[in-house]
């Protein structure tokens, strides 16, 4: 391939829901552009972007692959992603280093929930974006009714650029940019382009004029040769809709049949011409605000957005060339470790096929190999002073426990869940030490079932996953009085240490006690959460104040071992006031003990209570299903919060029990037939009900 400057890259995602088409257009782009002879197909598991094992298992993109295809003089880098929401962070990844999102929409179906979810990522970034009306030629395409749909997705921004039209029994497309017609063979490939018809004419130039307007809107001087002459030329158009894309203000529709080859060499025609490059976009600034030079002559800096470990070749990290040019045998130094690394190889990506280049400039997208202490989100440059801002993954949404089925491989299994945590952040792995499990979590089943088939199919370890326990704390409810005398002798210097005790609940600005001399006292924000308020009240010496931290440690020890069903206790106020001591067998080990049995019954006596955490939930779904959902939260004990709209959704707000969120990422994926989605994050530690309470301690 020959080198290409950062003026004739384009970067383009291709992003849409489930079976829309985007491997398919991946596969026809390719293809006629000459790169390859025969097009592969999802069904016979032969395209070069689904090429992982479980993407043919499935015919389902799961991973998003970097691919490119040349047109025209235009280097065109593709990332064809997943549709479906449990690989959102594939997703995420791409939107960082794309210029352009192309948005497929199955003509069968219109905007489904797989769009609607990545627009909001795709909103979110204002990346530059097109909109692409898939299989026009099927018998149930409906191309008025898939724009509408994007019109109520987007709103009045959208802009049709082509419309089907059937004429004489062929398939054609009406282009009102060029006003032209192209007619298709059955076979598609390239068409013929003739005149548009006088029947549909008026049509499009109602169309063009719209066009015209809507380009013209979006530049100044644009505008003002609109009013000059009422129109505008082709070249005009180009730029003030390339204006238009860039702030994120004009989406142009396009139509096509990827499966039959109708229409991709236009689509590839406009994303050379008009779709922005990455130096078209606004400069972008690192995490110390300062901003990078897309060109050349800048320092060069690569920001890893993506890694993958594949067997007999080993660590492959993706990255985009944000400034500079990036050469063989380069040396770069990580702005996160400090640590220089050699990019001894340099690759552009076809699915798993490597193509070895000399260089890359800025803005293109490229891989190399076997980066020894970098990870995705790294930043690496000349100076190691450079630092892209991190992607913001999505937070995971279901957590369960995970174990080797073989004993024997558990160390095994906790070093690959790290790798496939590198690959893919929307995993988490942490070990609890409170709950004595091993904890993953993801966005949902389908991407946990996907987990699981790694670990069988390409890490040879098979594991089982289990519904993890809920982490509950305890507490106390009233004020409660104990005393404790360990005594015991055995020859010699025994043991001695009498304690008297007041506990009571404790909370922030609580008032201090009455009826007692405070001589010291303690705030202890507990590692588990919460706090423990450690008062001196001793007066006359009856304890020497050398063993009020043994008798400190011994409550410490029952609070962490529990004494309901072996959670953390916390938030307590221990008042220490009286005691006794001997002059020889008082000792820190007996101060302990005695404070440690004080306390147990002291609190046995405070009206204790099991807190359960609760968690924030916001759930994005349509005006239509809230009912239901609503109805299934209730179900699961939560309380509602409000309801906010944001565009066509609805946004739902509660705190629900943790214990009753498992299964809800099923649940609301029914109820809602797709369309829901949801975050959740801990809130707080709150009262568990006193029947389930009983429960609980009785397991």
């Amino acid at each position: 391939m020959k080198a290409y400057d950062n003026k004739h890259i384009k970067n383009v995602a291709f992003v849409g829901a489930h079976k829309s088409g985007k491997t398919t257009l991946t596969e026809t782009m390719r293809y006629e552009a000459g790169l390859v002879k025969r097009r592969g197909t999802v069904e016979d598991k032969n395209t070069a972007s689904d090429y992982h094992d479980i993407e043919k298992e499935r015919q389902t993109s799961i991973f998003a692959t970097p691919l490119h295809t040349e047109w025209r003089n235009y280097k065109i880098n593709i990332i064809d992603t997943p549709g479906l929401d449990d690989f959102i962070g594939e997703v995420a990844a791409t939107m960082r280093v794309i210029d352009t999102a192309l948005v497929l929409i199955n003509a069968q179906y219109g905007v489904e929930v797989g769009t609607e979810i990545i627009w909001n990522y795709i909103d979110k970034y204002s990346k530059p974006s097109l909109f692409v009306i898939n299989q026009i030629d099927h018998k149930n395409a409906d191309f008025d009714k898939s724009y509408t749909s994007i019109v109520e997705l987007v709103g009045n921004s959208v802009v049709k650029i082509q419309y089907p039209y059937s004429y004489e029994g062929t398939q054609c497309i009406i282009d009102v940019l060029k006003m032209k017609m192209y007619q298709f063979e059955k076979t598609g490939g390239k068409p013929k382009k003739l005149a548009i018809p006088a029947n549909q004419l008026e049509i499009a130039k109602k169309l063009h004029n719209e066009l015209v307007e809507k380009a013209a809107e979006n530049d100044d001087k644009l505008m003002e040769l609109y009013f000059d002459k009422g129109t505008l030329s082709e070249d005009e158009m180009r730029i003030g809709i390339k204006k238009g894309m860039l702030n994120h203000q004009l989406f142009p529709v396009f139509c096509i049949s990827a499966l039959n080859d109708m229409g991709s060499g236009r689509l590839m025609g406009f994303i050379d011409n008009v779709a922005p490059a990455a130096n078209d976009l606004k400069p972008e600034q690192d995490s110390n605000g300062i901003e990078i030079q897309r060109i050349p002559t800048a320092e060069t800096s690569l920001f890893i957005f993506k890694t993958v470990y594949e067997a007999n070749v080993g660590k492959i990290s993706f990255f985009k060339v944000k400034s500079g040019i990036i050469k063989q045998n380069d040396k770069l130094i990580n702005s996160r470790t400090g640590e220089t690394e050699t990019i001894n190889q340099l690759f552009i990506m076809n699915g798993k096929e490597r193509n070895a280049v000399d260089k890359l400039v800025a803005g293109d997208i490229g891989a190399t190999l076997k980066l020894k202490n970098t990870e995705t989100n790294d930043t690496l440059s000349v100076s190691g002073k450079i630092a892209i801002k991190p992607i913001k993954f999505p937070a995971p949404r279901i957590t369960k426990t995970i174990a080797a089925k073989d004993k024997n491989n558990e160390e095994k299994l906790f070093e690959v869940l790290k790798r496939i945590q590198s690959q893919d952040p929307t995993v988490v792995v942490h070990y609890s030490n409170e709950l004595k499990q091993l904890l993953v979590s993801c966005q949902g089943e389908l991407h946990l079932a996907v987990l699981a088939w790694q670990l069988e199919h390409v890490y040879n370890v098979p594991a089982i996953f289990k519904r993890p326990k809920i982490v509950y704390r305890e507490t106390i409810q009233r004020t409660a009085s104990a005393n404790y005398k360990h005594k015991k002798q055995s020859g010699g210097s025994g043991q001695f240490g009498e304690v008297h005790i007041k506990i009571e609940p404790y909370y922030e600005n609580i008032d201090e006690p009455e009826g007692f001399s405070i001589r010291g006292k303690e705030i202890e924000k507990l590692p588990w959460g919460g706090t423990l308020a450690f008062y001196n009240c001793i007066v006359g010496g009856t304890i020497d104040t050398r063993y009020l931290p043994a008798i400190k440690k011994g409550i410490l020890e029952v609070m962490e071992d529990g004494l309901l069903t072996g959670s953390y206790v916390q938030d307590i106020r221990v008042l220490v006031y009286d005691g006794k001591m001997h002059s020889v067998d008082s000792n820190d080990i007996s101060f302990k003990i005695a404070g440690a049995h004080a306390f147990k019954e002291a609190f046995l006596n405070a009206k204790p209570k099991l807190l359960e955490p609760v968690n924030y939930l916001e759930i994005q779904l349509p005006e239509e299903m809230l009912g239901s959902v609503m109805t299934e939260l209730q179900s699961r004990r939560a309380i509602i919060l409000g309801i906010d709209t944001k565009g066509n959704y609805q946004i739902l707000k509660a705190n629900v029990p943790k214990a009753e969120l498992f299964g809800f990422s099923s649940s609301l994926r029914s109820l809602t037939q797709g369309r829901g989605t949801f975050s959740t994050k801990f809130a707080s530690f709150e009262a568990v009900p006193n029947a389930i309470q009983n429960e609980l301690i009785k397991k």
